[in-house]
């Protein structure tokens, strides 16, 4: 359930934010949430987070940002898929090593696969040379870096909280128990 809550955070967070300084600056719940829901969730569940940011997506292009959709919404699209599956990694193996490369994994994999997305099929008219390309991540650093921060702080903060709450439940099942 946990999970699920983390996820829709995140699609509201990214809504609600829309072009705020939250959401231009690339400073993100989605990394994180995703990496989470992977570690708690079966896998034939993923496609429910990627559904839900693929509606945000769809809808913050077309009426907030009034951009039309391009091949590159794909290959963002399939990223969503990614965290979920080093969360599989994750599974029996949460510790704060873990979690904090888990984190890191996730915002560079971003920062790779969306600008190269944005270099080859985006809107933006960057030279489809090596030149473009690398003119394409140096644009992006500043949003690197804030994703980078944000993935590996959510993962910790998340993380935590489900530590905290597994630490919780078995007790609530215990006293349950001892006063029945």
């Amino acid at each position: 359930m946990l999970a699920y809550l983390f996820v829709v955070l995140a699609v509201l967070l990214r809504v609600t934010a829309g072009t705020g300084a939250f959401a231009t600056y690339g400073f993100s719940l989605v990394g994180a949430s995703l990496l989470f829901f992977g570690s708690r969730m079966p896998a034939k569940q993923f496609w429910i987070p990627a559904s839900l940011l693929i509606g945000s997506d769809i809808y913050l292009n077309l009426r907030v940002y009034h951009i039309p959709l391009s091949l590159d919404q794909i290959v963002m699209w399939s990223w969503y898929l990614v965290p979920c599956l080093l969360g599989l990694l994750l599974r029996n193996r949460v510790k704060p090593l873990n979690v904090l490369g888990a984190g890191l994994g996730t915002g560079l994999g971003f920062f790779l696969a969306s600008n190269f997305a944005v270099w080859a099929f985006g809107n933006i008219g960057y030279a489809k040379s090596f030149a473009g390309l690398m003119d394409c991540y140096t644009k992006a650093i500043p949003f690197f870096r804030n994703g980078i921060i944000s993935d590996v702080l959510f993962s910790a903060v998340l993380f935590g909280i489900g530590a905290l709450v597994a630490q919780t439940q078995p007790d609530a099942v215990e006293s349950k128990s001892a006063t029945a």
